[in-house]
């Protein structure tokens, strides 16, 4: 299934966003020489996510109005789909490796800077769960594969089998011609970052996924790396990213992005900014998606790829929003 034609940038301006009544902001230095956007008074709390998952950005929410800490929303939040068996992208049924293992890799970041990731971790069905016991846990803040799984079990997790039926079916598929070329938005869904504010204008985020379909053993994207799938500054505000995670990797485009905000840049003109250092880099572009969500200490949003088909779950003032991502290629149709 592809994913819905995007509605023209001009048209959700025009209809009003609803975190705020413009993306502009302004930033001021304090006497410690912090940076802090304030020209607006927050609408808080919030939650975005990438893609169409209204079951967790509903699941977050339902932590944040009873005035939790949105550290914990975002683990409420991915662990839906880290348990939704029919997303094969993030945990439990994701899609297997070449091999036909399911290693997935997640990670978290709190208020306070707070980093904690898994990579490569098999046999666990909820890694953003360890990648917080990471960072709370262990004077670390990445582990890997065997050892991963081996702190999990150690915490209390139980190991069991990821692989289910319909994935394994469509692997031992792929393994007749065993042809691995990523298709731009072939699937109505795909990895799963999140960013939350909290009542008190805290903001944490996380990053789940199984990685690409097919992948090479051993392959770990951008999802689970710090300033590249996931950056949170709790002056600023977030960033994350879904699609070519080599590619994001390449120009730690979560960070990027934050300190583009620093700069005063609006969420939007963050993310566009962070697409369009790819495009310049990598003359291919047309043959994979990157994008990209931002989230200031306003609660107010940004989006933008590179192809048309991404999107955004927002939940904020009791309500639920998707919003259909503007997209680098469509100047060029």
């Amino acid at each position: 299934m592809k994913r819905r034609n995007f509605i023209k940038r001009a048209s959700i301006s025009s209809l009003g966003l609803v975190v705020a009544p413009s993306l502009t902001t302004s930033c001021v230095t304090d006497e410690k020489g912090t940076t802090a956007i304030s020209n607006k008074k927050p609408v808080l709390p919030v939650v975005v996510a990438t893609w169409r998952f209204h079951n967790a950005t509903k699941a977050a929410w339902e932590v944040l109005e009873k005035g939790g800490e949105s550290i914990d929303a975002i683990v409420a939040g991915c662990r839906v789909e880290e348990a939704d068996l029919k997303n094969t992208t993030v945990g439990n049924g994701g899609a297997p490796d070449r091999d036909g293992n399911v290693t997935l890799d997640a990670c978290i970041m709190n208020k306070d800077g707070g980093y904690g990731a898994v990579v490569c971790m098999e046999n666990i069905a909820h890694p953003i769960s360890v990648a917080r016991k990471v960072m709370e846990e262990t004077p670390h803040v990445l582990l890997a594969g065997k050892s991963a799984e081996q702190f999990a079990v150690e915490q209390g997790f139980k190991r069991e089998n990821l692989l289910t039926e319909n994935s394994k079916k469509a692997w031992l598929k792929w393994k007749e011609k065993s042809e691995y070329k990523p298709i731009i938005n072939i699937e109505n869904h795909d990895t799963i970052g999140m960013l939350a504010i909290d009542a008190n204008g805290d903001i944490s985020g996380g990053c789940t996924t199984s990685g690409m379909a097919y992948k090479m053993a051993g392959r770990v994207g951008d999802s689970a790396i710090i300033g590249s799938g996931l950056f949170i500054d709790n002056t600023i505000g977030g960033a994350t990213a879904t699609g070519m995670g080599e590619e994001v990797l390449k120009t730690v485009g979560s960070f990027l992005i934050v300190e583009l905000m620093r700069q005063g840049k609006s969420p939007q003109e963050a993310c566009e900014e962070g697409v369009k250092r790819i495009v310049k880099l990598n003359p291919n572009y047309k043959n994979f998606q990157v994008g990209y969500v931002a989230l200031n200490k306003q609660g107010e949003y940004g989006c933008y790829c590179i192809h048309g088909g991404f999107g955004i779950s927002k939940y904020q003032e009791g309500k639920q929003d998707y919003i259909e991502s503007d997209f680098y290629t469509k100047k060029e149709a």
